[in-house]
């Protein structure tokens, strides 16, 4: 059987509307973009500024700098993900250590796994640095403050559309008391529509 020259023209277009192609465009890192619904790049970054915002405007700075006579000294603790959906904590966590030492209104200590690759240098250079040079062992700044959080999601959906709200929660507890000198809260609420293609 022969293939006539307009059936194979049919064929080849079905073909190619099979394949795929590609397009990349470079956007600004500050643009909003909101593809899938889930927690992005830009919910981490306007989360971490409306939490720092909000704890460095509260009572509490003022009066521990009344007190002590001195910024405190603030280390950002875990963030538990307790969503629906994988959250990278590290880059919320990193966004939040950048709000917070870029304010100049507190002074800013490692913790987690950098606190631990510092701790194993110092020690190393016990035994191969010069005396000079080698950093002295038990000689970090203590924090005063802790901050931890916890993120979470509840979702609804019906029909081909779903709402996502994010409810993150971050306190600020004293490390020598344990009182919490503040608590914040931030959400973001997401409307996700999904059309179904028909023929």
């Amino acid at each position: 059987m022969k293939f006539k020259p307009f059936l194979l023209l049919i064929i080849m277009g079905l073909l190619m509307l099979g394949c795929e192609s590609t397009k990349v465009t470079r956007t600004s890192s500050d643009e909003i973009t909101d593809l899938s619904g889930r927690w992005n790049d830009t919910d981490s970054r306007l989360t971490a500024e409306a939490m720092v915002s909000s704890m460095l405007s509260h009572v509490w700075l003022e009066n521990f700098r009344l007190e002590k006579e001195k910024k405190p000294v603030i280390i950002v603790g875990g963030i538990s993900n307790r969503s629906s959906e994988h959250i990278d904590s590290i880059t919320f966590i990193k966004d939040i250590e950048r709000e917070l030492i870029n304010s100049g209104q507190v002074e800013f200590v490692a913790g987690g796994a950098a606190r631990q690759e510092i701790r194993k240098e110092r020690e190393d250079q016990q035994s191969h640095a010069t005396a000079e040079t080698a950093a002295a062992l038990a000689a970090e700044t203590g924090a005063d403050f802790i901050m931890q959080g916890v993120i979470a999601t509840q979702t609804d959906a019906i029909s081909g559309k779903r709402t996502i709200l994010y409810k993150v929660d971050m306190e600020l507890v004293n490390l020598v008391s344990n009182q919490k000198a503040w608590l914040g809260t931030k959400r973001i609420k997401k409307l996700v529509e999904q059309k179904r293609l028909g023929w």
